[in-house]
């Protein structure tokens, strides 16, 4: 039997919902929390699969589970089954009432703190019968979702171009990285070197990730490195409030924090940052046209925009 008719007949949904949850979740031990699984009984279904495939779909380290190239390409494939069943089960039940229109976005998590408030707040005064869903989440989750037509439009980075198949991509702006802190920290009432702050704890993004890419360019530029004892984390709200309410220096991307640096929430140490930033877009599908409520969000993206 040729390979791909063995793989078909082998492959089972635990086996999707097993892959999908662990690049979700980002480790096999969140992973098999968020399936009520043992973390044993994941990892043998994830090795099943990887050995269906031919190939390994993460790289597995102390840090937690990272996709591989091909493991992006198969998540594209992984999210559109799990949602075609899942549409279909809901086309089972669902009555002939009228259903309401929906918009469903997908964001980092940091451009989602830096654009989205403002943005659902002025279309919601127009809108008022229109659900907004929105996610945020990893920028393979975020592709693999348009793909499977599980998002109607999403705000992230562009990607390899064989991951970027089949989608429109509309830069917004340049994210820089900034290094904050809250008003009253002890750091500012001292010379800020780089040396100097990362004698302090840190938050910063996971391994794998542009922010935390772009944070460790920046410390070798100097001589630095991370210190021990890091928070690493993709949510924007826990490491604001970590931020707000302790002595952590928080690399973040400058989108995420405008509105804090404004209002004097939290303050911008004077490092300076490498590069000219990195390109946050919208990203749609180029197959699917949107529909007048997702075409008046992404026109209020737009207008949110400095000129």
């Amino acid at each position: 039997m040729e390979k791909n008719g063995l793989f078909s007949q082998r492959i089972r949904l635990r086996h999707l919902h097993t892959f999908v949850a662990v690049a979700q979740q980002g480790t096999l031990g969140r992973a098999a929390e968020t399936l009520n699984l043992s973390q044993p009984a994941l990892s043998k279904t994830l090795n099943e699969l990887e050995q269906l495939t031919g190939t390994r779909l993460f790289e597995r380290g102390r840090l937690g589970a990272q996709l591989t190239l091909m493991g992006e390409q198969f998540l594209t494939h992984a999210v559109k089954v799990l949602d075609a069943l899942n549409t279909a089960g809901q086309s089972l039940t669902r009555k002939d009432e009228h259903t309401p229109d929906v918009v469903r976005i997908g964001a980092l998590p940091t451009a989602a703190l830096g654009i989205l408030p403002a943005v659902i707040g002025q279309f919601h005064k127009q809108q008022r019968n229109i659900t907004l869903q929105v996610a945020t989440m990893n920028n393979p989750m975020l592709l693999a979702g348009l793909k499977s037509g599980e998002l109607d439009l999403g705000i992230g980075r562009m990607s390899d171009p064989e991951l970027m198949s089949g989608l429109n991509y509309e830069l917004l702006f340049l994210e820089s990285l900034k290094l904050v802190v809250r008003p009253n920290h002890p750091l500012l009432n001292d010379t800020v070197t780089l040396s100097r702050v990362m004698e302090w704890p840190v938050v910063v993004s996971p391994k794998g990730t542009v922010p935390r890419q772009t944070a460790e360019t920046l410390l070798q530029a100097q001589g630095c490195k991370l210190p021990p004892g890091c928070i690493e984390t993709l949510s924007a709200s826990l490491s604001r409030q970590l931020t707000v309410d302790f002595d952590y220096v928080w690399f973040v991307p400058s989108g995420a924090v405008k509105e804090d640096l404004r209002q004097g929430t939290l303050v911008s140490l004077p490092v300076p940052s490498t590069g000219a930033g990195e390109p946050i877009g919208v990203l749609t599908r180029v197959d699917s046209p949107l529909s007048s409520a997702a075409q008046t969000l992404l026109s209020s993206i737009r207008k949110s925009m400095p000129v």
